[in-house]
């Protein structure tokens, strides 16, 4: 199939004149369909393209078959109807077989000859109608059969109609070079399918596979690709001599990132600051591509995606700002944008997120249970709002992407964890990222890299009327308890903090905050170190040596990077313990250097045997955390160190 030569989305038989290419728009993308020019008779040709049907139709219509061999008969009258067509069916279907030499292999049934006088209860048609009908049967009999077919419910599953998946589409992204991006659809089984590339009418490359048993399914890989385009995707089935030819345009490679998490991936640029400036600034990013999954839940794994919200699509400032938590994600776009002012090639982001949902929903079985998860769920918290059934969301919104093949992952989420399997999130989400990332990979035919690039954002702060400590612990179990990452629990990964980006005035709560600028800005930096191999500061400053003066009652802090400070006297504090008895206690801020502060743990008479930072809901006003990276701007995340290596009695439970 050259791109040049489409072929027919239904071979039509054309007998006069020349072929005419008629232009439809069918479902996705644009069909050609291509009359041709034929030399045989019109009677044997269409017979001659139905036959590799017949099993199809069969398959999907086997209840009208049924009824139409048992209760609808054809006759002859005298033995002159033999072989002849009725006016209004043209042939019987017993009358076909036997034009073409087929035995059905049981007697006829006895004839009515024209001049008896028809029995009780049998109407006799005419010698040149050529049927009989059963008493009081044949009319409810033929229609029910006809009708229970378009009742029943159809089984999406065994679906033959020739299909690119889902989110294969116009304007869509593949992935660049090093992966060959992978094509697939669905159709009938035992067809072949041709896939070919092309750009301005020249094939670029050719990909032919067949249609799987079970599945109904097809697949290809692309060769690696140079970042740019457009190109044009076609794909041709072929089963028996009838053809179906598909195409999406104005296709662009370069990277794919997926973007989920929960309300705060899932808000929208018309909910963040600037909002007016932002929608109208599109123009310049017409490569960056946009694509929104629909809110769907499932009980088993779906192999493609149910519906979409939004399909491929050019940047607008409708697309972008449609609603509230509606289509596509601020952050998403925000980080790709970033991205594409650093590459220069496009970039695909899809969006695949849902409000107040638990990690759970969006694990797989096997994940959960490698952390102990329950199978039988969770009392409903008030940080639930969504669906919270464990994989449900795995199932319907993530599981049909994974034969994409992808650059990354971004991820926002654990808001709705606060009151749910809290103790779990630092082995649920280092579960799902290392799970996520198999699953890919194998989906994609080993092209989606086996440790993607996979970001996050560290949960934001909160007014609550409590003070407790539970976002504390979920931000630290968002690094897996060390506290930064990449680590050896989550290799390949970079965090955004955003603990100092509070908004108290949220018209959508302080939950969630409006400046996803920064935030974005963040997670592309980490992006760019991690995923690119850029030698950038993409995190803020840890602690990497701590020295305990008791006498002088000072605990030195020694970090890796440059330090910014501004005084603050509360969000440090120091475990003090006596009798095994431990109390968290103010560590008021000292003295600085560049690398170096001391705080003062004067006040513990006892023994000091942790210390930790930021460890609140609210640690800070608006970008006024005490230690940021002087040129970066970036906050020092918060952490838990202790300064003793055997920890005894309830000691242990400090870091939870």
């Amino acid at each position: 199939m050259g791109c040049l030569g489409a072929q027919s989305l239904l071979a039509i038989p054309e007998f006069v004149g020349d072929p005419e290419k008629i232009r439809e728009e069918k479902g996705k993308g644009e069909v050609l369909v291509l009359e041709r020019k034929w030399g045989k008779p019109p009677h044997l040709l269409v017979l001659s393209e139905l036959v590799p049907l017949v099993p199809v139709v069969i398959s999907r219509c086997w209840v009208t078959v049924f009824f139409f061999f048992f209760f609808v008969t054809p006759t002859t009258a005298a033995g002159k109807g033999r072989g002849k067509a009725s006016p209004g069916c043209r042939y019987g279907f017993r009358d076909r077989m036997a034009l073409d030499g087929w035995s059905l292999r049981h007697p006829r049934p006895p004839q009515v000859p024209p001049t008896a006088p028809p029995r009780r209860g049998v109407r006799v048609s005419s010698p040149a109608r050529g049927w009989r009908i059963l008493p009081n049967m044949v009319a409810p009999g033929f229609i029910f059969g006809l009708v229970l077919p378009l009742i029943l419910p159809a089984d999406t599953s065994k679906d033959v109609r020739f299909r690119f998946a889902s989110y294969i589409n116009n304007y869509m992204v593949l992935q660049k070079e090093p992966a060959g991006a992978v094509i697939w659809g669905y159709g009938i089984f035992g067809a072949t399918v041709t896939v070919t590339l092309c750009q301005d009418k020249e094939t670029i490359m050719e990909k032919v596979t067949s249609v799987k048993a079970h599945s109904n399914s097809w697949m290809v890989v692309l060769d690696p690709m140079k970042p740019g385009g457009p190109y044009e995707v076609m794909a041709q089935q072929t089963f028996g001599r009838t053809n179906f030819t598909l195409r999406v345009h104005d296709v662009l490679f370069g990277d794919v990132w997926l973007c989920s998490g929960q309300s705060n991936m899932q808000m929208t640029v018309s909910q963040i600051f600037n909002a007016t400036r932002e929608l109208s600034n599109t123009a310049a990013y017409q490569s960056v591509r946009i694509f929104s999954v629909s809110l769907t839940e499932a009980e088993q794994e779906l192999e493609d995606l149910a519906k979409v919200d939004l399909q491929w699509s050019k940047p607008t400032s409708e697309n972008l700002g449609h609603g509230v938590f509606k289509y596509m994600s601020a952050v998403c776009w925000l980080f790709g944008r970033n991205l594409y002012d650093t590459l220069h090639y496009p970039i695909g982001l899809i969006s695949s997120s849902w409000g107040g949902t638990p990690i759970e929903a969006w694990s797989t079985g096997r994940s959960l249970k490698t952390c102990g998860v329950p199978t039988r769920g969770f009392t409903q918290s008030d940080s639930v709002t969504g669906p919270s059934k464990n994989s449900v969301l795995w199932n319907a919104m993530i599981h049909p992407l994974h034969n994409m093949t992808l650059k990354g992952m971004i991820w926002y989420q654990g808001e709705s964890n606060i009151n749910v399997n809290r103790d779990l999130y630092n082995c649920t989400f280092p579960a799902l990222i290392e799970d996520w990332r198999q699953a890919f990979h194998r989906g994609s035919q080993g092209q989606t890299e086996r440790f993607f690039p996979f970001g996050f954002v560290q949960l934001s702060s909160y007014l609550s009327a409590t003070s407790d400590d539970k976002f504390p612990q979920i931000r630290w179990h968002q690094t897996a308890d060390f506290g930064y990452v990449p680590n050896v629990r989550m290799p390949n990964t970079f965090m955004a903090v955003a603990m100092d980006l509070c908004d108290r005035t949220s018209p959508y709560g302080s939950i969630h905050p409006r400046d996803k600028q920064t935030v974005a800005y963040r997670l592309h930096l980490g992006a760019r170190a991690v995923a690119y191999g850029e030698k950038l500061i993409f995190q803020g400053p840890l602690p990497e040596k701590m020295e305990l003066l008791a006498d002088r009652g000072l605990l030195n802090l020694t970090y890796s990077q440059q330090i910014q400070v501004k005084k603050q006297d509360k969000i440090f504090e120091i475990s003090c313990c006596s009798d095994r008895q431990c109390k968290w206690l103010p560590a008021p801020m000292g003295t600085f250097s560049a690398q170096t502060l001391a705080l003062n743990v004067s006040s513990c008479r006892g023994t000091p045997a942790a210390v930790r930072y930021a460890w609140t809901t609210w640690p800070c006003e608006y970008k006024r955390c005490p230690l940021y990276h002087p040129s970066s701007t970036l906050p020092a995340p918060p952490f838990i160190a202790f300064m003793i290596d055997q920890i005894p009695g309830d000691l242990s439970k400090l870091a939870k």
